[in-house]
């Protein structure tokens, strides 16, 4: 069963996630602060992290820009806030997905479980495919997980690759954005437009040379985004 650091300065709250991923079986990992949750990291063998926005020493946004320097385990953010700008940044710095307080506990689990089956079907715990995908320079191994650009590695996010992969696999077809939310998030697309987008962002800007003229990930404007065929 997987680890999971829960990030919170409220024991409290940790405390209450603690128990409800104790009853699903999983391993749970604590800290109070963003620092500690590095430390954690380092030491331990994490599969998910669970992280609180605003906390002291090393707040979440800056301890996620620290994280994915070297790591691509799924972040959940928590937001004590329910404005967009705050999901918007969570994402913008490398978090998966977000959820606001008060959260209903259930929600979060089901968060917890559908961002770690994406993270097993990356690799990063198992590897479940054999198939490769060719489009021009690009070339995805759904096997290794690995991602190239014309021979050169390029480090995705489990959602990053999600996504890619959904619009590789299908070259030439439009996904509009809540085809692209329901088949990666597995859930209603209600206010997904931010979140899409500001994934298509970092996919372009880690796969394409000059994202604002992009040669592989396209959109089509009022309809969705697509992956050209080559």
């Amino acid at each position: 069963m997987a680890n999971i650091l829960v990030c919170d300065d409220d024991k409290e709250i940790v405390e209450a996630i603690e128990i409800y991923l104790k009853n699903e079986g999983y391993q749970i990992f604590k800290a109070y602060d963003g620092e500690e949750a590095i430390q954690v990291l380092h030491k331990e063998d994490i599969h998910l992290l669970i992280m609180d926005i605003m906390m002291p020493k090393l707040d979440g946004i800056h301890a996620t820009l620290k994280i994915r320097e070297y790591s691509s385990i799924p972040i959940i953010i928590l937001s004590a806030k329910s404005e967009d700008m705050d999901k918007i940044l969570g994402l913008n710095v490398g978090a998966d997905d977000y959820v606001t307080k008060p959260f209903n506990p259930l929600e979060l689990v089901a968060r917890v479980k559908s961002n770690l089956r994406r993270y097993t079907k990356l690799g990063s715990m198992q590897a479940e495919s054999t198939s490769i995908y060719r489009i021009g320079g690009l070339c995805m191994n759904d096997e290794t997980k690995e991602v190239t650009i014309d021979e050169e590695p390029v480090r995705l996010t489990p959602i990053e690759y999600s996504i890619l992969l959904l619009l590789v696999k299908n070259p030439g077809r439009v996904f509009s954005i809540n085809q692209i939310y329901e088949s990666i998030w597995n859930e209603a697309a209600i206010g997904a437009d931010n979140t899409v987008a500001v994934h298509i962002r970092h996919i372009r800007e880690k796969i394409e040379i000059n994202p604002k003229e992009p040669r592989y990930l396209k959109v089509v404007w009022g309809v969705g985004y697509k992956i050209d065929k080559q």
